[in-house]
């Protein structure tokens, strides 16, 4: 049902529900009008709600708050439903008016006069439920440590999966990895003496094509030099 006198927050009231223990609710009224604007509260069992206050007038553009206070239930309502429900009646108002002034009548039906009705059923919540605060810091930390695990566990089935994937391959580059240093020492050594190998080769080839020669050579400079030197004395 829309209201153009008053918006009503919440549309349900909601009431906290514990064992032998009272438990208050609230709701609050908004004059949605430029006029003052006069509402009663009742209740279809009002031997059980305390309402505070029962009516009043709430000012152009204004708000007012109303406390309901549920007396302490003696056993647990079948399905946990409540079947109680509450009437805001609300009615413009003159100036002048104040809240001695309000009478039953004044919401009553009456040519030239507007009386707005707004119905609120019960609904009851558990009472005292556990503090956020830590609930959600508990949550964090098992979400946290949820996470970890998850994580964990993850990277133990993906490396299971490249050992098996890799299977002797990866055992064989690991060892690989391992002595790569000295094969390369070793292969560098043997490139080395092959290099030596091959200039003895090349020189030992460059003296066998030219023994003779050389030595012919050798012989006649010998006798050369050593008969010049044998005339110079004489």
């Amino acid at each position: 049902m829309s209201n153009t006198l008053l918006r009503i927050y919440p549309s349900e009231l909601k009431m906290p529900f514990e064992l032998r223990k009272s438990n208050t609710g609230c709701i609050e009224l908004v004059n949605k009008t430029d006029q003052r604007v006069a509402f009663k509260v009742k209740t279809t069992n009002p031997k059980k709600y305390a309402v505070r206050p029962t009516s009043g007038i709430v000012p152009p553009g204004g708000s007012c708050g109303i406390t309901i206070t549920m007396q302490a239930p003696k056993e647990i309502p079948q399905d946990y439903q409540c079947k109680d429900k509450f009437l805001i009646q609300s009615v413009i108002v003159q100036e002048g008016i104040t809240h001695k002034d309000i009478v039953p009548e004044m919401f009553g039906r009456a040519p030239g006069r507007v009386v707005e009705e707004f119905k609120l059923r019960v609904i009851y919540i558990p009472a005292n439920p556990p503090s956020p605060v830590p609930e959600g810091d508990e949550e964090e930390i098992a979400d946290m440590e949820v996470d970890h695990e998850v994580f964990r566990q993850s990277m133990i089935d993906a490396a299971s999966r490249q050992e098996y994937a890799s299977g002797p391959q990866a055992s064989h580059d690991k060892d690989a990895s391992t002595v790569k240093p000295e094969v390369v020492k070793y292969v560098a050594e043997n490139k080395k003496l092959q290099q030596e190998l091959e200039q003895l080769s090349e020189r030992r080839q460059s003296l066998g094509g030219f023994s003779r020669t050389f030595v012919l050579l050798v012989f006649l400079l010998s006798v050369l030099v050593g008969y010049w030197m044998t005339g110079r004395k004489v």
